[in-house]
């Protein structure tokens, strides 16, 4: 089947000024994925979607295929999902088949390509219409407060405090990727609907880059469990 990956790579960034194309590890943070995803054997083609000529550049330097994104869904209220369906109404003018739509971001490099594949594999072969990358957290207790400033206890209950062998397993969605069909993009304006799956992947591939510090731990995180990957 043809699994197709669009990676979103706009040229604005308030956190860190140009971060999609910023020093990671050596190589700028966009190329990353570009590269991981052409390494996944079920990944038939990798898209870089910008409205930025520099980012654009850099990603055919690295090997990606590019589509020049309007700035009316490049700026920082766009959501994904418009430049995704700019992106699938791109393949449909241009002819080019699409079966699974691969969605990762730039921002979350520390992963391997053996995430995608074992991905599309349960994506495959479960017949799902979507999946989230998320890691299991069955420890985790959030709380929130409501408009009057009461905490509540919304994933546990304080008052009965479980142990971590007691409770449920729950994930935490961890923004790496996505999976779609194309049409559950298309018909529901969403990443996600119908038969929805998981990914499991471990926590350590769990963090995103969106502040200066998070480049450092991140890369911490890529020198010590991804050394085959960290050196340029």
């Amino acid at each position: 089947m043809d699994s197709i990956a669009v990676i979103l790579a706009r040229g604005g960034s308030r956190g860190i000024p140009r971060k999609n194309i910023a020093d990671f590890c050596g190589k700028p943070l966009i190329a990353w994925t570009i590269e991981q995803a052409y390494a996944a054997e079920k990944i038939s083609s990798v898209w870089v979607s910008s409205d930025d000529a520099e980012i654009l550049e850099v990603s055919r330097h690295y090997g990606a295929e590019t589509i020049e994104r309007p700035a009316a869904i490049a700026d920082d209220k766009a959501s994904s999902e418009s430049g995704w369906l700019h992106a699938l109404d791109f393949f449909d003018a241009e002819d080019i088949p699409i079966d699974n739509l691969v969605t990762p971001q730039c921002t979350s490099p520390v992963r391997t390509p053996d995430d995608f594949d074992n991905a599309i594999s349960i994506f495959e072969g479960d017949e799902l219409d979507s999946l989230f990358s998320a890691t299991s957290v069955p420890d985790f207790n959030l709380w929130r407060a409501d408009d009057a400033g009461t905490l509540d206890s919304f994933t546990y209950d304080f008052r009965r405090r479980e142990r971590r062998q007691e409770k449920p397993e729950q994930f935490l969605e961890n923004g790496s990727f996505w999976l779609t069909r194309p049409h559950i993009m298309r018909d529901t304006g969403n990443r996600l609907g119908g038969n929805i799956g998981v990914w499991q992947m471990a926590f350590w591939k769990s963090f995103q880059i969106d502040e200066p510090e998070d480049l450092q731990f991140c890369e911490t995180l890529m020198r010590h469990y991804l050394p085959e990957q960290a050196t340029p």
